[in-house]
């Protein structure tokens, strides 16, 4: 097996999150930056991070690094990859990317002096002087930033949000990965009770129920690199297996979903069901005016509806002083609420115990954590 060096994109505020699920992972040579995390491993490392992490975007290889200012620099550059160790005679090889603040700013342009790199260096490796490009596909992704290049190869293929469970959505949903990193900020375990008012099509729900059981968020989906003829179909036999026999079916997590919407509670149930957790979530339509706990502790997560979102501002911190009043600070209770509302602890009547920037999409957020009095009082 050899070592390469893999790079997982993920959402700006979620780095640490991201970092923390691949050491408990027993993923090596783990480090942070700005919006994504790199690590270390063989050809495990990679089938595991793809099936197991819940915050990743994408688990990319990083084939190289480098300054380049001139398109000969870049082609020359790229040409010293070691493409050939994963990209076969057949298989195709398409490439896409950006660029910011560089002066290689044309990604057209970009593209193709990547492809034509590439190409050159596979013609002498296979001594061919054409690629029919009809076997399975090898995505080159590159990254241009104040003219450092980073050239990677793609083996999710698509997104890791895409778990396979929520095939429709309501009209705001929230991206799975990112409610996975919301979870475990607002420290989800295999025995928390959690709620969410407004629950849309169970986001928060289901994957606080998969993260709980420790169920592979991946476990139901197909990647891009099981098709490519460098990685056995065993190591992602062998990866699954672990997967499965690591789920926690002794949790005692249970979650309660609520929503105003008829239809996004339909739509949450069988989102549930094809997920697998239908039997851990109970969900009902309720205005958060009637919200009520039905455990002696909990955890509330939530993404109430905002003016960018569905109401306009004036009805949205109506709503938040509704919020204030139901989600009273109380033992054994605690809430997570992201929204974009830089007011919202003023509507909502208290101060969040902390908060931390996040992105939903392109929507700067706040998430704002009001913890657990009971335990917010051991820690002092």
């Amino acid at each position: 097996m050899r070592e390469m060096t893999f790079a997982a994109p993920c959402h700006f505020g979620l780095e640490s999150v991201l970092a923390g699920e691949m050491r408990r992972l027993d993923l090596e040579g783990v480090s942070a930056a700005d919006g994504r995390v790199l690590f270390k491993g063989d050809e495990h490392a990679l089938a595991r991070a793809n099936l197991c992490l819940r915050t990743a975007e994408r688990v990319l290889v990083l084939l190289g690094e480098f300054q380049a200012k001139t398109f000969t620099e870049l082609f020359d550059q790229v040409r010293q990859l070691p493409f050939e160790e994963f990209i076969g005679r057949q298989d195709a090889f398409p490439v896409k990317g950006h660029s910011n603040k560089s002066q290689l700013h044309s990604v057209p342009d970009c593209q193709s002096i990547i492809k034509k790199a590439a190409v050159e260096r596979l013609k002498e490796k296979y001594g061919v002087g054409w690629f029919e490009e009809t076997g399975p596909v090898h995505q080159i992704q590159f990254q241009i930033l104040k003219d450092r290049v980073s050239i990677y190869l793609d083996t999710s293929g698509a997104g890791l949000h895409k778990r396979g469970y929520r095939r429709n959505s309501t009209e705001a949903p929230i991206k799975e990965t990112l409610a996975a990193g919301i979870l475990d900020l607002a420290w989800i375990r295999k025995d928390s009770m959690l709620y969410d008012p407004f629950c849309g099509s169970g986001t928060f729900l289901i994957e606080g129920a998969l993260k709980a059981m420790n169920i592979p968020a991946g476990i139901t989906r197909r990647f891009a690199a099981q098709s490519w003829s460098s990685i056995p179909a065993s190591v992602w036999q062998q990866e699954r297996a672990r997967g499965l026999d690591l789920v926690r079916r002794d949790a005692k997590f249970a979650a309660y979903g609520s929503d105003l919407d008829p239809a996004a509670v339909e739509l949450a149930l069988d989102n549930a069901h094809k997920a697998g957790v239908a039997q851990r979530i109970r969900i009902r339509t309720r205005d958060i005016r009637e919200f009520k706990t039905v455990t002696d502790t909990g955890i509330v997560v939530t993404n109430p509806p905002y003016g960018e979102r569905l109401l306009d501002q004036k009805a949205a911190r109506e709503l938040y002083k509704i919020m204030g009043q139901q989600f009273r600070r109380r033992d054994g209770f605690s809430y997570g609420i992201i929204t974009p509302d830089e007011e919202f602890e003023k509507n909502f009547g208290r101060r969040a115990d902390k908060h931390r920037k996040l992105y939903n999409g392109m929507l700067k957020c706040q998430l704002f954590l009001y913890e657990d009095p009971a335990f917010h009082s051991k820690k002092k």
